[in-house]
């Protein structure tokens, strides 16, 4: 099987390369895990929380190198090392919170003498593929749970972005415990592919055109398949916003990452009566941010990641251009030492003929569209295919959860953008194509991985009233 090439986004050249595994090189793996989930599972909750315990201290131990290589896999240090603090606060978060979601629950039924006691089972072997924009931390938002829960896990990140398996392989392997149960693999689409046909769960985030595959194969399979997918969220901005507050919100719900998240702000809509002072203080703020460039601390954007992102970025913009949207600032892709980054741009001008107001753009572009009517914003935040998440911003809290009630998105940020990256205790669901499956936040994170079990015991020694006679 070929090596598969590496590109460094800071210099746009090849320099790592992978190797990803023969088929019967996956299948021995997964038997592998297989072979150790049952003593995984037996050995209870509380060895599996001391384990992961031990992993977040050796996570700790050798942050460095982690971080290292997460900034070639992406081209930006200070959101690789909250990656690294975001997995260990993951890891106390789940460990806190594991033995109350997942106590047995024992209690009475309708019938006297029926006695019911409720118990989970976890599934043996999950997958997991997940994506380049935030590689550690997106290959470990569901494995974590996945492990508290009893299952052994298999991981296979994006090829774009694959640097940082062999740091944190080095942690897994320090703890016995959990090498046993835990590997990550090398590989592009085709590992992927292989991999649903090995696992009993598949957790998968991406893009739609891929997530439907995925979704395809599980169903062939009847697994059950997570699916986290595309994003285009919208921002209502009323007249009554904090504008100061708003603005700033906007533009690090847009910006973080270089706009390289599914639940980055990518469409604006701002009551035509703001929209003017609105769009000169999101300008303001926008061109005061600096590229990462010549070296990482030199500002807040870092370079695009995937060479091929950078291809639709640019398709989007000159799309808007060419059907009359106005760039107020930024607005072209620029490279850099081979490397290719993209300057906060906002957009006037636009509509949703345009590329740039309906699909996943994934870049620092704000485009804003003005709005007469609640009633006309609210079609404009539904008018799409996707609904992972959305903004509402207003002069009250109840005003906002008018509008936010209407919006069908999974996650409604109130006088704030993109709050689910940080807050983990809402549970919520994709609408449209942006995903199928239980909750990634919140206790459904972690009970998804079991499949409930039901003992239904006779607890008097009575003849039934519904037995024959």
């Amino acid at each position: 099987m070929p090596q598969i090439p590496v590109r460094n986004p800071r210099t746009g050249k090849v320099d790592a390369w992978i190797m990803p595994p023969i088929s019967a090189d996956l299948s021995q793996q997964c038997d592998r895990l297989r072979l150790a989930q049952p003593a995984w599972q037996s050995a209870g909750l509380g060895q599996r929380i001391a384990a992961l315990q031990q992993w977040k201290h050796a996570i700790q131990q050798h942050s460095e190198p982690l971080i290292q290589a997460l900034v070639a896999d992406t081209g930006r240090l200070d959101i690789s090392a909250l990656e690294v603090d975001s997995v260990l606060s993951s890891l106390d978060r789940w460990c806190q919170l594991a033995p109350e979601l997942l106590q047995e629950i024992e209690k009475p039924t309708a019938i006297p003498f029926i006695h019911l006691q409720q118990d989970s089972v976890p599934y043996p072997l999950v997958g997991v593929i997940s994506p380049w924009n935030f590689p550690l931390l997106l290959s470990l938002i569901d494995t974590i749970p996945a492990l508290l829960a009893g299952c052994a896990v298999i991981v296979k990140p994006s090829e774009i972005a694959p640097r940082f398996i062999n740091p944190l392989l080095d942690t897994v392997n320090e703890v016995p415990e959990l090498r046993d149960i835990l590997t990550f693999v090398e590989g592009d689409g085709d590992t992927g592919a292989a991999l649903i046909e090995q696992v009993d769960l598949i957790c998968f985030t991406g893009s739609i055109k891929t997530g439907r595959q995925v979704g395809e194969a599980a169903a062939k399979r009847f697994i059950p398949a997570f699916l986290e997918l595309g994003g285009k969220d919208p921002a209502i901005i009323l007249k009554s916003a904090d504008l100061d507050l708003a603005t700033s919100a906007i533009l690090w719900g847009s910006v973080v990452n270089t706009g390289q998240s599914c639940l980055s702000i990518e469409r604006i809509y701002v009551d035509q009566a703001i929209v003017q002072p609105f769009t000169e203080q999101l300008i303001a703020k926008a061109t005061q941010l600096k590229l990462a460039y010549p070296t990482l601390n030199d500002g807040e954007i870092g370079p695009i990641i995937a060479e091929r992102q950078a291809a639709i970025i640019a398709d989007h913009l000159q799309d808007a251009i060419n059907k009359g949207a106005i760039v107020q600032c930024g607005g072209k892709i620029e490279t850099l030492d081979g490397g290719l980054w993209c300057y906060p741009t906002v957009l006037t001008g636009v509509n949703h003929t345009m590329k740039i107001m309906t699909e996943e753009t994934f870049a620092p572009i704000m485009p804003i569209m003005p709005f007469a009517t609640v009633e006309e914003a609210i079609e404009l935040a539904n008018d799409t295919i996707y609904g992972l998440g959305a903004a509402v911003f207003a002069g009250s809290t109840s005003e906002a959860l008018e509008v936010g009630d209407r919006i069908q998105a999974g996650a409604i940020s109130i006088n704030d953008a993109a709050l689910t990256a940080l807050i983990h205790e809402g549970e919520k669901n994709a609408f449209h194509y942006s995903g199928i499956g239980g909750s990634r936040m919140g206790a459904a994170a972690l009970k998804r991985f079991m499949r409930k079990k039901a003992y239904l015991i006779k607890t008097k020694p009575v003849f039934n009233p519904w037995w024959y006679v």
